[in-house]
């Protein structure tokens, strides 16, 4: 992992227990070796639980669509993937029932997959009981390290607001979902996606008590405390080291934190500052590395709390708790999260490669300008080859849902996609941006949009999207979408088109000197696409009525 240079930043010795020992590097070990195999699925990575969410779907659909298995069952065979990642101890208790199911009512024309089913509950029923079985081995050995030293936790207050908001979602869910698969749909796809919907809030309801309650326990008297080293990551969590790893070369572990002020509410969640909390999210790389002490017993799944030395010179000490479970981290995780950084770093690279040639550029273009051309014109950037493709691809897709919609849920669900498109599709077809010496213009469905220079904030082609932000919080965040392969541009050298307009348009704004010193006229800025929009509709509608 990335190293962080100099000494970690102190915490102060009236905001350390008595007696509280240090979590060395050999003890961490240890407690590292405690985790199960590797083959075990773990969320290491809070996008690992939509991976979990992405397989559900899909196994749910690929049941239901092409075969004939009941919607509650393959949505329970489905959501196994997803608690395998995000709640074991569901897996633990509920894969017998659609296993005994499948062998008991196993679908006609599907038993093939029948069999993979109970094999593969089967797998992930000896992963759930192999993680929470880690997770006692965890518990045992970092509460030895401890040493049987503990202290009451410096919370703000009596309350535990831990998982009540998750919990409530999720039963809302669960009752909305089943009362519709019970009242409203008869059956099929749709009633799979119900139970799956059901599901999903069965899922947050479960996580939501245990945090719940792991919360509390934290706040029932004296907890394990223990020495360690934190900062916050480049994804805005805190990885949480040992002691002695002064070069942050090994975290044991990552969590998602939120700071408590004993001055604010309890029920107060934001209670960092905006631009604080904007200057964190938009800071590139980790965080320094900080002194800390723990309190609970850390583990796969656990919640804690953390008294943290502040970033900030003459700050008083971060009081931090867990806004959700400990994710551990192993070494072949690690490995794949620093092959991801140094993929990011040849991304970073990459991109001021690309603004550097795009600066050149444009100071060639405003050296090559005679007297007579001043003042300088505007300059615009529109949709390409890549927008058009994706869009013309959606109206296919959108196409193919609504024609074959053959019941009323289907019919339901085929309109809202038609409705989707029309508002979505004008901007993949025709968005346009201006720039000119008042800063830049965005065509949007009902009208044009202004970023003066001086507030623009953000210039960013992060994956498949180019965003741009402003500083006043009534400009929501412009941003158009298009796919790319970054194996293949790096394989053949190429651009990506978003690339190459936020360079040009971040030489802009970083050099002054470049920009237009024209004002664009109101006809040059673009134009709305509401009449896109409505051309989009009615051909879209007319192909319903008369293609066959």
């Amino acid at each position: 992992m990335n190293t962080s240079p100099g000494q970690p930043l102190p915490l102060p010795e009236s905001a350390l227990p008595d007696g509280c020992p240090s979590w060395d590097g050999e003890r961490a070990r240890r407690w590292i070796e405690a985790l199960p195999p590797r083959w075990v699925p773990r969320p290491a990575r809070a996008q690992h639980i939509g991976l979990g969410l992405l397989a559900a779907g899909l196994v749910t659909g690929v049941l239901t669509w092409p075969g004939d298995w009941p919607g509650w069952l393959a949505a329970l065979l489905g959501l196994h993937l997803l608690w395998s990642v995000t709640s074991p101890e569901i897996v633990r208790v509920v894969a017998p029932v659609p296993a005994a199911a499948v062998l008991v009512w196993p679908p006609a024309s599907s038993w093939p997959q029948a069999v993979a089913g109970v094999l593969a509950l089967a797998v992930l029923w000896t992963a759930a009981l192999l993680r929470l079985a880690a997770r006692a081995r965890q518990r045992e050995r970092a509460a030895d390290v401890s040493g049987g030293a503990t202290a009451p936790v410096p919370d703000a207050g009596p309350a535990v607001v831990r998982g009540r908001f998750q919990a409530g979602c999720g039963g809302f869910f669960v009752a909305v979902a089943v009362g519709v698969v019970l009242l409203v749909v008869p059956g099929g796809f749709a009633a799979a996606l119900c139970w799956t919907a059901a599901g999903l809030g069965g899922t947050l309801l479960v996580s939501g008590l245990l945090g719940r309650r792991r919360a509390a326990a934290l706040r029932g008297g004296p907890v394990p405390v223990l020495r360690v080293l934190v900062r916050e990551s480049a994804d805005v969590d805190t990885e949480v080291f040992a002691a002695d790893d002064t070069g942050a070369l090994r975290p044991l572990f990552a969590v998602a934190v939120t700071e408590l002020d004993p001055k604010d509410d309890e029920d107060d969640e934001d209670d960092e500052d905006e631009e604080e909390l904007l200057a964190r999210l938009e800071r590139k790389g980790p965080g320094p590395l900080r002194e800390a002490v723990l309190y609970g017993v850390p583990y796969d799944g656990a919640e804690i709390v953390l008294v943290s030395a502040a970033e900030e010179p003459g700050e008083p000490p971060l009081l931090e708790r867990s806004a959700g479970p400990v994710r551990t981290l192993s070494d072949g995780t690690l490995r794949r999260l620093l092959a991801r950084e140094r993929r990011a770093a040849a991304r970073q690279a990459a991109r001021e490669a690309a603004y550097e040639e795009r600066r050149q550029a444009v100071r060639a273009a405003v050296a090559r300008e005679t007297p007579a051309e001043a003042p300088q014109g505007v300059r615009r950037w529109r949709a390409g080859l890549l927008d058009w493709l994706t869009g013309l691809l959606l109206m296919l897709w959108g196409y193919y849902v609504v024609f074959g919609a053959s019941g009323a849920w289907d019919s339901l669900l085929g309109a809202a996609v038609w409705i989707t498109g029309i508002l979505r599709l004008p901007r993949w077809f025709a968005w346009r941006i201006t720039a000119d010496s008042e800063g830049l213009w965005f065509n949007g469905l009902r009208g044009i949009r202004h970023i003066a220079w001086d507030d623009l904030k953000k210039v960013e082609c992060g994956g498949t999207d180019l965003t741009l932000g402003s500083r006043q919080s009534s400009f929501t965040e412009w941003s158009a979408h298009a796919p790319r392969w970054p194996w293949f541009e790096r394989r053949f050298g190429l651009l990506h088109p978003y690339e190459r307009t936020a360079a040009e348009i971040t030489v802009l704004w970083r050099e002054p000197g470049l920009r237009p010193t024209a004002r664009a006229a109101e006809s040059r800025r673009g134009r709305p696409l509401w009449p896109l929009a409505v051309v989009l509709g009615v051909a879209w509608t007319a192909a319903l009525v008369f293609l066959p």
